[in-house]
């Protein structure tokens, strides 16, 4: 009789600490869900952004780059890491990311928008940078950053690497 009470408070002392054990990893796992979400830019897509437009007029934040732009990649590293800029980025503006030399097919306020120089160039640029961060009189550059106001009017571009600080005031 002895054992058998023994054994059940075994039991039940295993099960305490298994309902223990899997309310702490639900609490730390939930956590750790929150802060990798606060960690990074929610970076969307063009088609996304005019679904989001539709639904909630807000500031817009477009990153131009390129797989070979180094400073793109510096910028990815530092500014776009830094905590400030990702907060400002989530809550102030929609972003977006798009590879400038990308051969998607963009469906966009009702046009489509495509990469015709793809064939014809070394570093082919699609339809949407170059209408976005095309410059009178200089070649077409990376990193581009346009940022654009509630109404979709561009409000400022950025043709040059900007660290943490000089994003913080491009985007306060």
């Amino acid at each position: 009789m002895q054992k058998r009470n023994w054994l059940q408070s075994l039991f039940y002392t295993i099960m305490h600490i298994k309902k223990v054990t899997y309310i702490l990893l639900f609490y730390f796992l939930s956590h750790s869900i929150i802060a990798q979400k606060d960690s990074s830019i929610n970076w969307i897509t063009f088609e996304q952004l005019e679904d989001s437009l539709s639904v909630k007029p807000k500031k817009v934040f477009i990153d131009f780059y390129a797989d070979w732009c180094i400073y793109c990649k510096k910028m990815e590293k530092v500014a776009f890491k830094n905590p400030k800029v990702i907060s400002k980025l989530n809550t102030s503006y929609y972003a977006v990311k798009m590879n400038a030399e990308s051969t998607d097919t963009i469906f966009f306020g009702g046009d489509t928008f495509i990469n015709k120089q793809i064939g014809k160039k070394r570093n082919p640029t699609h339809d949407i940078p170059l209408l976005l961060a095309s410059r009178n009189n200089k070649d077409f550059s990376l990193p581009a950053i346009i940022i654009l106001d509630e109404k979709f009017k561009i409000s400022a571009r950025y043709f040059e690497y900007l660290d943490s600080k000089k994003m913080l005031k491009a985007i306060d």
